[in-house]
């Protein structure tokens, strides 16, 4: 990869409500940099998490993203940013409330302020809301990087971080507005019964007789029905358990976790965001670095070589494969 003052990289600042939630949905992401939890829009310099949550400063608690816009556009990222939020909420963010809280968009030059604009414009006439949007656009302002102990909080505390997600309503909240509603009849038409039993189901598909159990090309493995990126060949390994093995999803925000306690075992199930398609379960019995085993069915998946996915429309992965060895 070029060394950073080489290259033109860009800075975004979005306000969600609790940093801690605004990091993993980005830092996964093709073309990050890095992701930053802060303080932003304030009075007083250098503030301190007490200062902000006091309400006094003005501050918005926020994440500061450094991104590659060759790579990962700045129209992308306020897609990934609008599933994060409750954007009718003008009061805070589900379970936290108060000024510190509140959502924004803080534009760092006029083209991310039109396309912000144009981005909010397109949520509001899409009819997914109910309520006005009112989160605002407004001018960046000095951003202070929270304490320490404040930065990729979902990776030191991961069990506490997602409790506090689904304890503090985001979780549901995106579930509700997010997941795609599917036609079961439409989709009888194109899957294959195999497909179909797997992803709307829960059934799971013969070890060692399925498509990708033992797949070693290059590309990127997406939900067969929503088309929503799911998991890279470049995590894939052979776990000689005969389907799709994998140490981790190409953004853990793309997949959500479910107990599962059919057929007298405890497992976790593995389920598509936007689909809620079946995937898989996941094991806590795989390989370095994550010691994960992602065990997916190959009729709950479409692969896209590298080679295709710029024209099928995934170009900002590439950058993964170009980029492996570096």
């Amino acid at each position: 990869m070029a060394p950073q003052e080489e290259r033109n990289y860009e800075l975004a600042t979005f306000a969600g409500g609790c940093f801690w939630c605004m990091v993993s949905p980005f830092e996964e992401l093709p073309g990050i940099i890095q992701v930053v939890s802060g303080y932003t829009g304030g009075t007083l310099e250098n503030p301190t998490y007490e200062q902000v949550c006091s309400d006094t400063t003005g501050h918005y608690e926020a994440v500061q993203i450094t991104y590659d816009p060759e790579i990962f556009p700045y129209r992308k990222l306020l897609e990934i940013y609008w599933m994060q939020i409750d954007p009718t909420d003008e009061g805070g963010q589900f379970y936290d409330r108060g000024s510190s809280y509140r959502t924004a968009i803080f534009y760092h030059n006029e083209k991310q302020r039109e396309e912000a604009e144009q981005s909010k414009k397109e949520l509001e006439d899409s009819g997914r809301f109910d309520k006005p949007i009112v989160t605002p656009i407004i001018p960046a302002a000095p951003f202070y990087p929270a304490e320490d102990y404040h930065q990729n909080y979902h990776r030191k505390n991961p069990a506490h971080y997602r409790r506090y997600r689904q304890g503090s309503g985001r979780e549901d909240f995106i579930e509700r507005h997010w997941s795609r509603k599917i036609d079961r009849d439409s989709l009888k038409t194109r899957l294959t019964p195999m497909q179909y039993e797997v992803t709307q189901n829960e059934a799971t598909e013969p070890p060692f007789q399925n498509e990708f159990w033992d797949s070693k090309e290059e590309g990127i493995y997406v939900d067969i029905i929503s088309g929503e990126p799911l998991f890279s060949s470049l995590d894939k390994f052979d776990s000689g358990c005969g389907w799709p093995s994998f140490t981790k999803p190409l953004q853990s925000h793309s997949i959500k976790e479910k107990l599962d306690l059919k057929h007298s075992m405890v497992r976790t199930e593995v389920r598509s965001r936007v689909a809620d398609s079946h995937l898989g379960h996941v094991f806590n019995d795989g390989p370095a670095p994550t010691g994960l085993r992602y065990c997916i069915n190959s009729a709950s998946l479409r692969f896209i070589p590298k080679e295709r996915l710029e024209e099928e429309g995934y170009g900002e992965y590439l950058y993964l494969f170009e980029h492996k060895n570096d």
